[in-house]
């Protein structure tokens, strides 16, 4: 009777073991809003960063994303103040970064891919290109394992995972979740208040506009510029790209930006500056890009510039027409 109990208990513990772990679709379900707001803040693929977090943490179910929130098994390397936790990976007892929420993982994931030089060409390839993207990683020294790009592919067209490539999720949810995951505890469906709204972007943009033959919004001030991101259907990190800024945030002031890249040149000559104008002021007034405006003038890049003062929108102005 006792060894009957001993093998009900075993099985019963083993039930409760199985039933706790969490299935691709839940992981899946539970971290899609993550992925796709990183999509939209930095153009790494949605599932490209939801097929890591499955192979990394085993659909959220291996010790290290349990103990530490690191969804993609990102080690400590030099540069890291944060928190930390040991594991054994490629070798016994390694470094790999802790975080408070999921949500700082998935972000730290988007940052350390979009900043570190040996992966800057992932991000010319097309968002769509979801193979590209695997054999790039690969290539790129991600992760020393042989089929690593196979396993990634697999998994995003097993759980089909580029639907989630085009920024729209299933049940037409407006992005930007903010899914906190206590440390050792199985991840819960939580969907933050929506931080995006149609009618809101809608009012704070005058119109589109044509100018120097590029496509732009005029926004008001305070506009956010993820906002204006999602609402055009473009990456963040490109249309910040496109209007020579470094960091998301809100408008200061009014201006035009624009929705594709600024041009290498003006549609006129010169332009005479206004008061109060940055060299950063009259490239967005006239749609061309900072660094050639600064080249045509020998301006530095936030440089304020008097009123009166001639600039050149185009290379090779002769001399005479700044002084007429």
């Amino acid at each position: 009777m006792k060894r009957l109990s001993i093998v009900a208990t075993f099985l019963l513990g083993s039930f409760f073991l199985k039933a706790q772990k969490i299935s691709p679709e839940e992981y899946i379900a539970t971290y899609k809003n993550l992925a796709v707001e990183e999509m939209k803040r930095t153009g790494i693929p949605a599932s490209i960063t939801l097929a890591q977090g499955i192979l990394e943490t085993e659909c959220g179910n291996s010790d290290l994303v349990k103990k530490s929130n690191n969804h993609f098994g990102i080690k400590c390397k030099s540069t890291w103040t944060g928190e930390s936790v040991t594991h054994t990976d490629d070798a016994p007892n390694e470094c790999f970064r802790k975080y408070t929420r999921a949500a700082d993982s998935y972000k730290d994931h988007s940052d350390y891919l979009s900043t570190t030089p040996r992966y800057a060409t992932l991000f010319k390839l097309d968002a769509a290109d979801y193979r590209g993207w695997c054999y790039g990683l690969k290539k790129a020294g991600y992760a020393t394992n042989p089929r690593y790009p196979q396993i990634l592919i697999s998994n995003i067209e097993k759980y089909n995972l580029q639907q989630y490539d085009n920024g729209i999720l299933n049940e037409q949810e407006k992005i930007f979740s903010d899914v906190a995951v206590k440390t050792n505890e199985q991840p819960a469906m939580i969907v933050a208040p929506v931080s995006y709204n149609e009618k809101n972007i809608d009012n704070s943009l005058k119109g589109k506009v044509n100018f120097n033959g590029l496509k732009a919004i005029l926004a008001n001030k305070g506009t956010s510029l993820l906002a204006i991101a999602t609402k055009a259907d473009i990456a963040l990190v490109k249309l910040l790209d496109y209007n020579d800024l470094k960091t998301d945030g809100l408008l200061k002031e009014e201006q035009y930006i624009y929705l594709e890249r600024k041009a290498r040149q003006g549609n006129r000559d010169i332009y005479i500056a206004l008061q109060n104008e940055t060299l950063y002021d009259i490239a967005q007034n006239n749609g061309v890009q900072l660094q050639f405006l600064m080249q045509y003038n020998g301006l530095n890049e936030n440089e304020n510039v008097r009123k009166g003062t001639k600039i050149k929108l185009r290379p090779g102005v002769a001399e005479d027409k700044l002084s007429k």
